[in-house]
């Protein structure tokens, strides 16, 4: 028996490889599916089934193009609809690979068609369960995904899935081995952990929503307080993952067309929508990129940051790119389901800058200069942090404008003074710049390493206390 967790970081989203005898099956697949092909062909083994245990939100899926190039089933739980063939499994059926048994339990709750498979071993032992997003390592899937369209409501999400977990999951053997769909920093949980992997002992005794003594009141209350709005790109990914998609390895040949600068600004300008997206490091975009260009760094977190910003998955896109960067841009961007590259800037800002063409330039300071600077004349700060990290801290007076929400708070950035802005560590804060200037907002100073570096100056800190809190 082989199981492989195949975790990708950008998406903190697990794919996995089960191999018995010869058979393979695939859970959850990444869009790009050649390193499942291969891992299969290495081991002389055949793709016999894809498991999907949801209509993924978050990313496209490679279940259709991976069942096209393989012949492999594709197996959803009850309640799934999709346009193309696929197994519907029956609640507890089973399915061999090799010598193992993979059971679905139907799970809902996260959304209605949410399946669990169990794996038994070659002696029907229960060895694992591949929870999808019904169960993560600390937390479980956010219950506000699958309303839309609907007359269940995310209260009935919720207790839906307080049923699942008491009735499908926590009867399983505390030594059954735990593969959850995501860890820390996927937006379909609130609070996983950094772990990807755990035993159902060890989550019975740690994991908030398997209490044993909560009730289905207590566990609707606190799966659904607090819950940031979803990223706009959340259903138009469901919509892909229903009525499938164009193979990646397409997409980078359409892709694949450099044009020089006054092309590159003929398309930018000629096509409705289109926007330029600037993947170089931050550090190379603060000191000149195009103006009003959009900046999204490859080596962040790319993808949700590009759904969260992005609001529509049809957006057309131009690509200034690192040399060589050209095909992992446009994978990752289709994992989210960015489709529509137009092509990339030849020769980059250097040619582009060469030809005459508008560049523009982020003032960007350390954090020891930021704290001699802060109290300037109409000098403000923002934190474009997640609401938990300004919660947990943050430099006093700094006014709370989150980045996946900015182009809310323009209003809060006056035309005087200059305006001080932080993440985390340098890479949310430049972003969250890039989108300010094209809004017209050019007071702006980046604080280099953010809030991490600040912490190492005197500047004075302090927490939030929401009022529903005090007593």
């Amino acid at each position: 028996m082989i199981i492989n967790q195949l975790y990708t970081k950008c998406l903190a989203q697990g794919a996995y490889y089960i191999e018995s005898n010869g058979e393979v099956a695939i859970i959850d697949p990444l869009r790009e599916v050649d390193q499942y092909i291969e891992m299969a062909k290495e081991n002389n083994a055949k793709i016999k089934y894809v498991f999907e245990t949801h209509f993924h939100a978050d990313f496209v899926s490679g279940h259709v193009t991976l069942g096209k190039k393989t012949g492999a089933s594709i197996v959803f739980g009850p309640n799934a609809n999709p346009t193309y063939d696929v197994i519907i499994a029956k609640d507890n059926q089973e399915f061999k690979v090799g010598d193992l048994t993979i059971k679905a339990l139907h799970t809902p709750g996260h959304t209605m068609e949410s399946t669990t498979y169990l794996l038994l071993d070659k002696d029907g032992k229960e060895h694992a369960v591949f929870t999808g997003d019904t169960l993560f390592i600390g937390d479980v899937g956010r219950p506000d995904l699958a309303q839309k369209g609907t007359e269940v409501t995310q209260e009935d999400l919720a207790g839906i899935l307080f049923d699942s977990l008491r009735t499908k999951i926590i009867p399983l053997p505390n030594n059954v081995i735990v593969y959850p769909g995501h860890g820390a920093g996927s937006a379909c949980g609130k609070s996983m952990s950094k772990e990807t992997v755990g035993t159902l002992g060890d989550q019975k005794e740690h994991n908030y929503a398997l209490r044993a003594d909560m009730t289905k009141e207590e566990f609707v209350k606190e799966l659904t307080d607090g819950l940031s709005a979803p990223p706009a790109y959340f259903p138009l990914n469901v919509k892909l993952n229903k009525e499938g998609y164009e193979d990646v390895n397409d997409l980078i040949m359409s892709a694949t067309k450099p044009l020089n600068p006054s092309l590159f600004n003929t398309a930018w300008n000629e096509t409705p929508n289109a926007i330029v997206l600037d993947v170089r490091n931050q550090k190379d975009f603060v000191e000149k990129h195009i103006k009003d260009s959009l900046f999204i760094g490859i080596d962040g977190g790319f993808a949700p940051w590009v759904g969260a910003i992005i609001k529509d998955i049809n957006t057309p896109i131009l690509l200034v790119l690192p040399e060589g960067r050209l095909e992992e841009t446009v994978k990752r961007l289709s994992r989210v389901g960015f489709d529509n590259v137009l092509g990339y800037l030849e020769g980059g800002i250097e040619a582009w800058e060469q030809d005459g063409l508008p560049v523009d330039a982020i003032e960007s300071i350390q954090a020891t200069e930021f704290e001699e600077r802060i109290n300037e004349p109409n000098a403000k700060v923002f934190d474009v942090r997640k609401t938990g990290e300004f919660e947990a801290e943050h430099v006093e007076h700094a006014e709370f404008t989150p980045l996946s929400e900015i182009e809310n708070f323009i209003s809060q950035y006056p035309s005087e003074g200059k305006h001080f802005v932080y993440c985390g560590g340098g890479y949310r804060s430049v972003i969250a710049a890039s989108i300010l200037k094209q809004h017209g907002v050019h007071n702006i100073i980046d604080v280099k390493g953010g809030y991490g570096a600040i912490k190492k100056t005197d500047l004075p800190r302090t927490n939030f206390v929401c009022p529903s809190t005090i007593k």
